[in-house]
């Protein structure tokens, strides 16, 4: 695609989340495969099983781990199939997995409605076979339901005069575009500072259709009973919600040591060089 991914806190994952270089390690989001071409890189035995449901992700990362082709295995799917994937594969245990809840540079730059000036249509679908994409929200959703799933998905305060304006501007004519919604966000949101008004709003609508904070909760929880004994699972968030989630789970499971009292940032360089990592929050864990 002409576009470079670049993977965040990628030497706080290479330093410390694989602990046996013989040992399975699951990307359960697979997306660039940054993290995974190092962690292949530096344990020359370890073994790769990447999870990732979208198409276009999955042939990059084929693309760009070749050279271990013998040790990786790809599958298409929800990490929240985890458990699944797993008993499939004849794999009881892994020995590390990594959840990057981040978008790919491709999916944000891949015409799918990702981005605030994206003129194509407005899906935001991570897995094209999925059934709801963003168009379906924004132009079938009721005022209540609208407005909750900027609340909670997106903690947009300006949700009632957001789904309001959804509204009128749909009754003229479908929004069709990311970059039409994002202009009806425009009128309902002054631009203030560097961040788009309609980040929330955009933020929201992507994890009510892929589902997200469930996908999350069970993808972990199957990653967590599927972890051998010192094994160690990390998880990349980019958003509050994301993280509280991590947090709890974490802090409530009696057979986990958290390793990360507070969750581990990109240090001054790396948030300057990349943007992505500016938001980005790594916790890791270890199964007693």
């Amino acid at each position: 695609m002409g576009v470079a991914h670049i993977p965040v806190l990628l030497a706080e994952v290479t330093d410390n989340l694989v602990r046996h270089e013989r040992g399975v390690y699951g990307a359960a989001t697979l997306g660039g495969a940054g993290h995974a071409f190092a962690l292949l890189e530096k344990y020359k035995d370890l073994r790769l099983v990447g999870i990732d449901v979208d198409e276009d992700n999955l042939r990059t990362a084929e693309e760009k781990l070749a050279e271990f082709k013998e040790r990786v295995t790809m599958v298409r799917g929800n990490f929240s199939d985890l458990a699944e994937i797993l008993t499939s594969l004849h794999i009881d245990a892994v020995d590390s997995v990594l959840f990057d809840l981040g978008l790919s540079t491709f999916q944000i730059m891949g015409g799918r409605g990702f981005s605030f000036n994206d003129d194509a249509f407005l899906d935001m679908r991570m897995d094209n076979r999925a059934p709801v994409t963003a168009y379906d929200v924004v132009n079938g959703y009721g005022y209540e339901a609208l407005k909750q799933v900027l609340e909670e998905l997106g903690e947009e305060y300006r949700a009632p005069r957001i789904a309001r304006m959804i509204l009128e501007e749909r009754r003229k004519k479908p929004i069709s575009t990311a970059k039409e919604l994002a202009n009806v966000v425009l009128k309902a949101k002054r631009r203030e500072g560097r961040i788009h008004p309609a980040t929330k709003t955009f933020q929201a609508l992507r994890m009510e259709v892929n589902q997200e904070l469930h996908n999350i909760r069970t993808g972990v929880a199957a990653a967590i009973a599927h972890l051998a004994p010192g094994g160690r699972i990390g998880v990349i968030s980019f958003h509050s919600l994301e993280d509280r989630i991590i947090k709890e789970m974490f802090k409530g499971t009696p057979s986990l040591k958290v390793l990360t009292k507070k969750p581990v940032r990109a240090l001054r360089p790396e948030a300057l060089a990349n943007p992505s990592a500016r938001s980005a929050k790594l916790r890791i864990a270890e199964r007693l």
